[in-house]
């Protein structure tokens, strides 16, 4: 099935869709008729999104906000049912990453605002954004972004793995708190993905993440968002508590690259 029908209507935030995964999210979800709430740190590319959704004929508005702060969160969540008139989801998508460091060089500012966004956001997105969809009376969905490194250690990633481990066990612990209100609540954890900041990145060092990926390649972020749109539509209706990778194989075990003994089966 391929209907996203269920979508019309709907109204979602998505934190964090100014760019990359989340903008690919914004527009996706605008395209299958849902009003979205842009919401960014950054105003010029959160309106620029806007504007794009806009033109071709869809609803969506902006409002600033870091996530890691209460007063922005409740915010915009408020924002959200009085320009819509309800919230049925939300998409805690915002993230940001730091400068690799060994543990015992981390200044002490990377962990207050990698923790701040990564962790402390998700948790304030669905403290203020189950509330609101609960007053909607109609249940809805909750999409939290955490990471493959929420899975395992990545040398010189502490606070961000640590965070993105948070995010799993989050939407697990949400999941069993508002089940019985028809509140799915489930996470994607997505590969290295070729956002905006891989356009800098030399290609030399673009191969060198690709070749322990399986399938060969980065994802592309409309891959993630045609993954939230799936967990957003009625066409998951029994799916709570779940996280989704979406990684290329790359959770699923290390690549030995074993000779073949037929190999002209692949011809």
């Amino acid at each position: 099935m391929t209907d996203f029908s269920s979508c019309i209507g709907k109204v979602v935030v998505i934190t964090g869709s100014g760019s990359g995964m989340g903008k690919a999210m914004a527009k996706t979800f605008a395209d299958n008729g849902m009003k979205v709430v842009v919401a960014d740190f950054n105003p010029e590319a959160g309106m620029k999104v806007v504007e794009d959704i806009k033109a071709v004929g869809n609803e969506a508005s902006f409002i600033q906000v870091d996530v890691s702060k209460e007063e922005d969160v409740k915010k915009m969540v408020d924002f959200a049912v009085e320009t819509y008139g309800k919230l049925d989801g939300i998409v805690n998508n915002a993230g940001i990453g730091y400068p690799e460091t060994p543990i015992h060089e981390t200044p002490m500012e990377y962990y207050d605002r990698v923790s701040g966004v990564d962790q402390r956001g998700v948790f304030l997105g669905i403290k203020y954004g189950a509330e609101a969809i609960l007053k909607s009376k109609n249940g809805g969905f909750i999409i939290n972004t955490s990471s493959n490194g929420g899975f395992q250690g990545t040398e010189g990633m502490a606070i961000y793995t640590m965070s993105k481990a948070a995010v799993i066990n989050l939407t697990k612990t949400a999941a069993l708190e508002y089940a019985k209100h028809n509140i799915r609540v489930n996470a994607i954890c997505p590969g290295t993905t070729k956002t905006e900041i891989w356009g800098m990145a030399p290609q030399e060092y673009i191969d060198s993440f690709c070749r322990n990926v399986p399938m060969g390649r980065l994802a592309e972020p409309q891959e993630i968002a045609n993954t939230a749109l799936f967990l957003a539509s009625d066409l998951a209706p029994y799916l709570t508590g779940t996280t989704i990778t979406v990684d290329g194989g790359t959770n699923s075990g290390h690549i030995r690259n074993v000779t073949w003994k037929n190999p002209e089966i692949d011809k």
